[in-house]
Parts: C-alpha cells; structure tokens; sequence
C-alpha cells in the first residue's frame, strides 16, 4: 500500500514580515525557513504554507500585509516550488471563522488580493490550487468565489450537523456571534472530536460533510467532489498536530497513525517565534522527528492537490 503524508503549517505571516525586514541573502536563512529547507533536504518534506494576508491588531499597532513583502526571493520560491507552496488561510488572525457567513464579492476581494501579491513575490509556481479556511468552515457563496478564481480543492470538517440552540454559552469565546453574523443557511454546529476540549462544540459552513462519508475518506487518498460548485474536499487534517504535543508524547501520538494510507499533520506559525507567548522551543526538533519517522514508516510528502483528477 502506498503510504502519503501531507504537513502544513497554518496561520503564517511573520516569516514575510522578517524576510522583508531583515533581508538574509537567502530567505532559508531565516530560522522558519531553515528547518524546513533541512526537513525537505534530509527526508524529502513538502510542506504547504497556509498565510495570513496581514499581521493582527493582537499583537500590536505593526501592520504588515502581503503586498509589503519583498520580491527579492522569487526565484528562491519558484526554485523550491516542488516542495514548499503557499495557499490562502485569511485576511488575519482574528476573528475566529471568519469565512463563515462570508459573501461572494467580499471573498473574491480577499483572495484576489491574496494572490496577487502571491505571483508577485513567489511566482504562479508556488501558488496552491487548494484552500484551508481559517477555522476550517466556509459559506457556499465563498466557496463559489474561490472556484472563480482557480482554487480546486477545499479543507472540510466531517460529522453530525445539529442546529444551534440559541444558548451563547453552548459555544466558545463568543463564537454564538460569529454564527449569527449575516447567517447563512447552511451555517451550523457539530462536534470536532479534537482533544482541545475548549472548542469541540463548533460551526460549520458549506463546506461540511456527513459522518459516513468521513469513514470513508479519512485515512485514505480518497476525495469528495462537490458536482454543483466543481470543487473538491478532503479533510487535511487527519495525524496530530505539533504545537499540541509535547516531544515526550511526540513518539506515541505518532504510532496512532503509523499504518494509515494518509497521514495529515499540522502546527501553527506562532510556536516558532520567542516572543510569543506559548512559544515551543522544540518545535524544529518536533518537525525534524515527524518527518523521520514518517519516512522511516514508508511515507511519502505530497500535496493533496496531486490527488485532482487533471482537467
């Protein structure tokens, strides 16, 4: 059986911010960059990179967008475009599920934008055909804007759907007012079954798909096609999540998994960076270790847009 693993890492903009501001004469260089350059050069990693548009307010008065970064690294990019590739996440951090309830014209905007400051700086190359929302969930008017604009394949959460019941505290961190915020139709709830506890009651868009299908599709190279909108789903995440596991438990959340035709593995940006405030000193060591591992265990990096049928 074919074994394929795929890493992405989420919520990136600061590595743009440090690039463009400190210019090492190689963007591997810079700290974020450099293990996955070792990553990819010791075990063959691919590793998409989900970005930000913009820094957030959260962390300061410091705005920096995508149409700020530097192009001095373009053919950097487009050289390493067979391993590392950039995709839409959102516009910033915060709010929480920010696609949710979004509109057609409002989500055209925001990728556009996106992408255009991707093809300036990175090249078509580097750019990805897939989408993993922010939060995971997405309105089907969004959904409808990113097929517009190339992307092929989307992120999707799995499981029963149940309607809201009108109690804010059934949710978390006030996500009962990103529910109802220019609710659409198919905006709901479900349960993640993740071992955040904290946010297992959460929402769902268009892009959410029943149980039965989940165990179908969630340890194998399989992928749902959307015949209305002619998108594609699969959902990214099916391993662990770095930033979540500690190196002691590293070695045993991966034997979970070990076995499976399709391993999806994650962490954010965040825990790379000293000043923020849960900042993992590990986290190349932990990235390091996934990849041995895997690799030892017969997998093989790709990206998930390699399972599109060709148009």
């Amino acid at each position: 059986m074919e074994r394929k693993a795929y890493f992405y890492i989420d919520d990136v903009i600061w590595v743009f911010r440090d690039l463009t501001r400190e210019r090492p004469k190689s963007m591997f260089d810079n700290h974020f960059m450099k293990v996955l350059k070792e990553a990819h050069d010791k075990y063959g990693l691919k590793v998409m990179l989900n970005v930000f548009y913009r820094t957030d307010y959260f962390y300061g008065n410091d705005e920096f967008t995508l149409a700020d970064m530097t192009d001095a690294y373009k053919s950097e990019w487009e050289e390493a475009s067979d391993w590392i590739k950039i995709a839409f996440h959102a516009k910033q951090e915060f709010p929480d599920y920010p696609h949710i309830n979004m509109d057609y014209e409002d989500m055209k905007e925001l990728y556009a934008d996106y992408k255009n400051a991707v093809l300036r700086f990175a090249g078509e190359k580097t750019l990805s055909k897939t989408f993993n929302p922010h939060w995971t969930s997405i309105s089907k008017d969004g959904c409808r804007a990113l097929c517009d604009l190339g992307v092929r394949m989307c992120n999707a959460s799995y499981g029963d759907r149940k309607e809201y019941n009108g109690d804010p505290a059934s949710l978390p961190y006030g996500h009962a007012a990103r529910l109802l915020n220019n609710r659409k139709p198919e905006t709901m709830l479900f349960s993640r079954g993740t071992a955040d506890k904290a946010i297992d009651s959460s929402l769902c868009g268009y892009n959410h798909l029943p149980k039965e299908i989940e165990e179908k599709t969630k340890f194998n190279l399989e992928i749902v096609k959307d015949e209305e909108l002619d998108l594609y789903y699969k959902r990214y995440f099916n391993g662990l999540c770095l930033n979540l596991c500690s190196s002691e438990d590293l070695d045993a959340e991966m034997a979970k998994y070990i076995g499976k035709e399709y391993i999806g593995a994650a962490t954010h940006e965040q825990y790379s960076y000293p000043d923020y405030y849960n900042y993992h000193p590990d986290q190349p060591e932990k990235i390091m270790r996934m990849c041995k591992t895997l690799t030892e265990n017969g997998y093989t990096f790709f990206f998930v847009e390699e399972l599109l049928p060709e148009k």
